[in-house]
């Protein structure tokens, strides 16, 4: 596959939005591969990027997207206008949901995420480390100001959040989308045929939820697993 240079399509919805639908979506239309926070945690490179980009504000932009086609979820979210100014040519495409139902299936997924985290491994781990400050510095302590359990602040940024995106991105430009909504829309608006196959539905709440109780299992079980090699060590070289 050929590299591609640059996003066409910028996603500026928030995570649990339909975002991760949003990324299969844009791939089946061939505009991949889609960048997404799961493409961030992947690769320690992207994460120290990120981080950078919480401290100072800059980043190269051209290095970080030069083999993806489209961009969608956290932390595209939080630099929409820079991508956006960025990549004057890309389309908008903005998802929204609910403003209730998206702060109550944020605070059970995401907003838990830290917590996955034993306060030891961080320091031991640099891309850990990396993660936790990008996503605090960036999100919660960044565009919800720390307050994001408050449910009406947090519901309040999301709603201005729309509101920004849809006064500064020029309409012809930008597709306000409801992954409910389904192919039409998406297509229409990006100019590409419908598939055949039904539009993708992921990564729902409870699918996050199991995924992250297998996490938190492993991180939790690391410094058993890790005691009990270091005893069959000691074990082994008492009996030589």
């Amino acid at each position: 596959m050929s590299a591609v240079v640059g996003l066409q399509v910028i996603g500026t919805g928030f995570g649990r939005t339909g975002t991760l639908s949003l990324k299969r979506a844009l791939e089946d239309l061939g505009l991949g591969p889609s960048y997404h926070m799961e493409e961030v945690l992947k690769r320690p490179s992207h994460i120290r990027a990120w981080r950078d980009f919480g401290r100072t504000g800059r980043a190269d932009w051209d290095a970080l997207f030069a083999r993806f086609a489209s961009g969608v979820d956290f932390p595209i979210a939080c630099a929409w206008r820079e991508l956006t100014d960025h990549f004057p040519e890309a389309k908008v495409v903005h998802t929204i949901r609910d403003p209730e139902r998206w702060w109550r299936s944020t605070a059970a997924t995401i907003y838990q995420g830290p917590d996955l985290f034993p306060g030891w491994l961080p320091p031991l781990v640099p891309p850990a480390a990396g993660y936790l400050e990008l996503i605090d510095t960036l999100l919660w302590s960044g565009i919800f100001g720390g307050r994001f359990l408050e449910r009406g602040h947090a519901i309040e940024v999301f709603e201005r959040h729309t509101a920004e995106v849809v006064a500064t991105i020029p309409p012809d430009r930008l597709l306000v989308f409801d992954v409910a909504e389904g192919w039409d829309p998406l297509c229409a608006f990006l100019e590409r045929p419908v598939p055949a196959h039904p539009f993708p539905h992921l990564n729902d709440a409870a699918s996050i939820r199991r995924r992250m109780t297998a996490v938190r299992l492993t991180t939790r079980a690391l410094p058993v697993v890790a005691l009990a090699a270091t005893a069959a060590l000691v074990r082994g070289a008492r009996g030589r």
